[in-house]
């Protein structure tokens, strides 16, 4: 295995027990609410852990895109572990609040400088090494339930200090792997091409165009994965399903999301960014509706199905933005892994009151048809714009 597919590995597998803790303290909602928090304080820690999480990472990006800062890896894993692991502990609403919003500083460190490394990385196969890194970090959303819930449904809400354990895991893999073993971050100012030839600025709002509407895909999609995750969980409660089987079809659907996503990077490779984007959304609407009306088995595959369909845009969305600002893949990356992701990740808090008001199944029939609308913007990007892109940066 050569050095490069070596720094993708690590940061694939980092990116997994980094993305673990992203999941957790949706994971934990029911478990609060359980202890007699309300279900819309609950969304408001999602949303607050979501938008620290996310919102910030394209500063991040821009000082990555300066200046190589590996340590960010590490040290953003390390910080955000740490305070997720004290949730448990603490009685004290205002201080969840502090805490969570403190703990998303550290994966919006993380998430733009290890995207950038993977891309720096990949070589001529970048929609495929993205979608590895991205599907790892999926994987680690889906895991979590399966983790988190026995052991605090065994143990209580005052066992979460024991899960610290997998950001320190990561924190030292990324720690030995990546300061020796991935290459240097290749940069360009904002607005540079390839070896950072300035852009021809009536080529500049073209460019702005088409990013602004993959932030908006980006944006509607996650407001449909962050409110499912959050209250699918309550959702079952409400249903009686049994704690762990709660766990298990909440597993399904971000595990075959995982798949899903390396799917759709290599698909995209294949046959551009904007056909794979459009129709895995509306695949997902379509499934998400269907699992709503049966039951039995079908519940399964239906799930299985739209959880595929959800996240198979995921890594491409990325990579399309890394080719429209060539030269600023930090940037692109916090752009729609951050900012496009925790503005959706707002629409949670937002949710949380309707969801008291109209019942958690009414807001779960609205929110699966997001996916769709999220298809009908995709529509209006560029055919194969990420090619198109790619070359004017050439010219």
């Amino acid at each position: 295995m050569n050095k490069s597919k070596r720094t993708v590995l690590t940061l694939s597998l980092s990116h997994m027990l980094n993305d673990w803790y992203m999941n957790f303290i949706q994971t934990l909602l029911p478990f609060f609410v359980l202890a007699g928090l309300s279900v819309s304080k609950g969304a408001l820690l999602v949303s607050l852990f979501t938008l620290s999480s996310s919102i910030i990472q394209p500063l991040f990006g821009v000082i990555v895109d300066r200046k190589n800062q590996r340590w960010l890896v590490y040290a953003g894993t390390l910080w955000m572990s740490v305070l997720l692991g004290l949730l448990g502990l603490i009685k004290s609403y205002p201080l969840m609040l502090a805490v969570v919003t403190l703990a998303g500083l550290g994966t919006a460190a993380f998430h733009p400088q290890a995207s950038a490394m993977v891309n720096a990385a990949s070589g001529e196969r970048k929609g495929f090494y993205q979608a590895v890194f991205i599907a790892m970090g999926n994987v680690g959303w889906a895991l979590t339930p399966l983790v988190v819930i026995p052991l605090v449904y065994r143990w209580g809400i005052e066992v979460t200090p024991v899960f610290i354990i997998p950001g320190v895991l990561a924190a030292v893999l990324l720690l030995l792997a990546t300061p020796a073993g991935s290459p240097a971050v290749k940069t360009a100012p904002m607005g540079s091409g390839k070896s950072g030839q300035p852009i021809a600025v009536d080529k500049m709002p073209g460019r702005f165009i088409e990013l602004s509407k993959i932030v908006g895909v980006v944006v509607t999609r996650s407001v449909a994965y962050f409110g499912l995750v959050a209250f699918l969980p309550l959702y079952f409660q409400a249903r009686n399903y049994p704690v762990l089987l709660s766990s298990k079809l909440l597993f399904i659907m971000l595990f075959t999301g995982a798949l899903g996503g390396l799917v759709g990077g290599y698909v995209s490779d294949l046959m551009g960014r904007k056909a794979v984007i459009t129709t895995s959304l509306f695949m997902s609407s379509v499934f998400f509706y269907l699992f709503m009306q049966v039951q039995g088995p079908a519940v399964y595959l239906f799930l299985a199905l739209a959880g595929a369909s959800l996240l198979a845009s995921f890594s491409v969305t990325v990579v399309a933005a890394q080719e429209i600002l060539k030269g600023s893949t930090a940037v692109a990356a916090g752009l729609i892994m951050g900012f496009g992701i925790g503005m959706g990740g707002l629409g949670v808090g937002l949710l949380g009151i309707p969801a008291e008001i109209w019942g958690l199944e009414s807001v779960i029939s609205i929110l699966i048809w997001f996916p769709a609308l999220a298809g009908i913007i995709a529509l209006t990007m560029k055919k194969n714009v990420s090619k198109k892109m790619a070359a004017t940066s050439l010219n």
